[in-house]
């Protein structure tokens, strides 16, 4: 049996799911380039993070390996929401978040190799069921071939990130680890920004926001940075990083769920969306209980 608190956490990271769900579409509304919307993103949760962090007294040390560490782990970042904007950009919504519901199978295999343990065969089994529930919702448009390769890197690196962390947070607080995260990944998008804009490789699409693109940077800042990859790294003290990635494969549900609500009837689902939906949620649901079953009760490796 699963304790309550076990229950809330989990209720808790799904509610974490629905807000990223939404990102895919505010990455839609705004009319900045890819880079500068992470780039704008990242330095506002920066600065929102340290308030947080001076407001609730906690601590801004971090041992000097470790910092070294989470700036890398901020460039990945990074790199994993350009790669996840620009997807969406030059394909569709839903060929990018169907790309990313690759990420728990590519976090099945790269955290065996971080945790020095044996790949779990029941981990790839169900990420291979969720990666299928997928591919059944979207019917995978093999002409979008560039906007499902740009989401398929960004799955890797998402895989990456969610291990890294799943290590920062046994000895760091979370709101440290994505504080120095933020400022990573800030300064590699600045980087790339000038990179980009001097090779032209942004096709004239502005890089300073106008109008509403504030408030959609904002939202994409405060909301689903400060407040839910904060509350997902701290999550990552009860659960596995494998299963909060399979947990995040419910993301193109949630986002398309919520696409039909703003967007209407342009949005209407299919009979195929709800059987992706049921095969995507029996991959989900079926995970804690199977390795609850096969390892008698024990907590899984999570380090």
């Amino acid at each position: 049996m699963f304790s309550s608190s076990a229950v809330r956490a989990y209720l808790h990271l799904h509610f974490l799911v629905l807000i990223w769900g939404f990102t895919a579409i505010v990455g839609l509304l705004v009319s900045i380039s890819p880079v500068a919307l992470v780039l704008y993103r990242t330095l506002f949760a920066a600065i929102g993070l340290g308030v947080i962090i001076v407001i609730k007294q906690k601590s801004f040390k971090a041992p000097s390996v470790d910092l070294l560490r989470l700036f890398g782990v901020g460039f990945v970042l990074s790199a994993h929401w350009m790669l996840f904007f620009a997807s969406a950009r030059v394909s569709t919504a839903s060929v990018c978040l169907a790309g990313m519901a690759t990420t728990s199978l590519w976090t099945s295999l790269i955290e065996p190799l971080v945790n020095k343990r044996s790949v779990r065969p029941l981990e790839v089994g169900l990420g291979i069921l969720a990666f299928a529930g997928l591919y059944v919702v979207f019917k995978f448009e093999f002409d979008h071939a560039l906007g499902l390769g740009l989401a398929l890197c960004s799955a890797v690196l998402a895989a990456v990130f969610t291990v890294a962390n799943s290590k920062f947070v046994q000895r760091i607080d979370a709101y440290t680890i994505t504080f120095y995260e933020m400022i990573g990944a800030t300064f590699f998008s600045l980087f790339f920004l000038i990179i980009s804009e001097w090779q032209h490789w942004t096709n004239e699409v502005p890089f300073i926001p106008a109008g509403k693109d504030w408030i959609w940077i904002l939202f994409l800042a405060l909301i689903c940075t400060v407040y839910a990859s904060t509350m997902a790294v701290q999550l990552m003290k009860y659960f596995s990083a494998y299963l909060i990635n399979l947990t995040i494969n419910l993301e193109p549900v949630y986002g398309i769920a919520l696409a039909f609500f703003f967007f209407g009837e342009k949005e209407r689902m299919t009979q195929e969306f709800y059987l992706g939906t049921l095969l995507i949620l029996l991959a989900v649901l079926l995970y804690p209980v199977l390795v609850n079953t096969a390892l008698g009760g024990k907590k899984p490796e999570t380090n």
